[in-house]
């Protein structure tokens, strides 16, 4: 595991991980509530932008890094609920 946390949907996740250039790592989100949230990367071309569903299911996402990255999974208007993540490298 490289990083992981948990954070209330409505205040979605913000993080900047420090992950090395030239690595592919996997991201694991889970929604827990109601629902959904997006999922963006900055830079775009890290991962795919993807909604993640409030309904418990993993969502699993490959990633490489070429630059520092930046995470962002914000909330659904209305979407309540806890958001759980984790980075592994591969």
């Amino acid at each position: 595991m490289v990083e992981a946390g948990a954070e209330r949907v409505i205040d979605g996740i913000h993080t900047e991980p420090s992950l090395n250039e030239g690595r592919t790592y996997r991201l694991n989100l889970v929604c827990v509530g109601n629902g959904s949230a997006q999922l963006t990367f900055t830079p775009a071309s890290t991962g795919t932008e993807t909604k993640v569903p409030c309904d418990q299911s993993v969502v699993q996402q490959r990633i490489t890094v070429h630059k520092p990255v930046r995470i962002d999974v914000d909330g659904a208007k209305g979407s309540t609920g806890v958001i759980a993540w984790r980075i592994d490298a591969i």
